[in-house]
């Protein structure tokens, strides 16, 4: 049996909002750092293997407290990286954000694909690749994996023979969130979802959607 844990990293420092997507320089909250080591503690004797993140801060930053438990290093992989997003740098939404300027709009004539950013299912491909060689490597023990809100929901969806078309609001993806992947030997036998720091979540982050995932 092998388990792979698809964490999702804690609450950014993002006071205005910003799609922050792929851009630079945005770390884990107060609560964010909170969340990883809460994780850290959840998991700690565990039998993790392997550690291994998306390269983007936040990402890095929720692993770290586990690789440090654990005694590992966090080796990165860009197929884990936030999926691409044409309204990156803005505020999304129609008051004051980038919806009322109508130059955005060409964005918007696809929802399916999205036409907004990088199809579904590219994401889903990059997530299955990265997800099958963690598993190969960590065969008979655990893996941590930690990623993104959509990378890690359109993944599961995938699994699970969902549409990958969705309403971001009903993902169960919370932040600090693991989505627990079984297998017997290649073969998933089970998709299970928890949320350890859950009394953490701020309230105003609790929807399952937030800027930037």
């Amino acid at each position: 049996m092998t388990v792979v844990h698809l964490l999702r990293h804690g609450e950014v420092d993002n006071p205005n909002g910003i799609l922050y997507g792929r851009l630079p320089g945005y770390h884990l909250s107060s609560a964010g750092i909170a969340m990883a080591e809460r994780i850290a503690e959840v998991l700690g004797g565990n039998d993790i293997t392997h550690v291994v993140s998306s390269p983007l801060e936040r990402a890095l930053e929720t692993a770290r407290p586990c690789s440090a438990k654990l005694g590992l290093d966090v080796t990165t992989d860009e197929r884990l990286t936030e999926a691409e997003n044409a309204f990156q740098g803005l505020r999304f939404g129609v008051g004051d954000g980038s919806l009322r300027n109508p130059a955005a709009w060409r964005h918007l004539y696809n929802p399916f694909r999205p036409s907004w950013g990088e199809p579904y299912r590219k994401v889903a491909a990059r997530m299955r690749a990265a997800v099958e060689d963690v598993r190969a490597t960590a065969t008979g023990h655990e893996a941590l994996v930690v990623s993104h809100q959509l990378p890690i929901w359109i993944f599961r969806c995938w699994l699970e023979g969902r549409r990958l078309f969705h309403d971001p609001r009903r993902r169960q993806c919370s932040l600090a969130s693991l989505t627990s992947l079984t297998y017997a030997d290649e073969r998933l036998v089970t998709i299970t979802y928890s949320e350890p720091a859950a009394d953490l979540v701020p309230a105003r982050a609790s929807r399952t959607f937030t800027a930037g995932a």
